[in-house]
């Protein structure tokens, strides 16, 4: 194992259909999504804020550089997935961060997902008109 793997923690987030693979190593607070910047990657300020929510809850914005690669589902689901692994990560990185993170609710998956579609019915809930005649 070399020295830059020694201060490497990869962790991996899910949301919805998204997975996104993280990295974190100590640096200067750089990102680089799937070979994007993070505001070129998510360009609208609520899904940046969502995914640094990690970062400020543990008051370590700016102390690491991130790694990801993230793939399937929407825009939304990814920026989930990325506040995810970033929490399990910084979890992997020092032990000290689990307690804050636990308590603002970024370790746990959010396991809701799509109710899938039901056969005789335009979607999963839905029905089609009924007619008495």
């Amino acid at each position: 194992m070399s020295t830059t793997d020694q201060f490497r923690w990869q962790a991996v987030g899910r949301r919805k259909t998204s997975v996104a693979r993280v990295y974190l190593t100590p640096g200067t607070g750089k990102w680089d999504v799937n070979g994007r910047t993070l505001g070129d990657y998510f360009p609208r300020p609520s899904l940046v804020q969502h995914i640094q929510q990690s970062f400020t809850a543990t008051d370590t914005l700016g102390a690491y550089d991130v790694k990801a690669n993230v793939s399937g589902g929407g825009v939304s689901g990814q920026a989930g997935a990325m506040r995810h692994g970033i929490a399990r990560a910084l979890v992997k990185a020092d032990e000290a961060n689990r307690p804050k993170l636990r308590t603002a609710g970024l370790l746990t998956r959010d396991s809701r997902m799509v109710e899938r579609k039901k056969p005789g019915q335009p979607g999963a809930r839905k029905r089609f008109q009924f007619s008495k005649r």
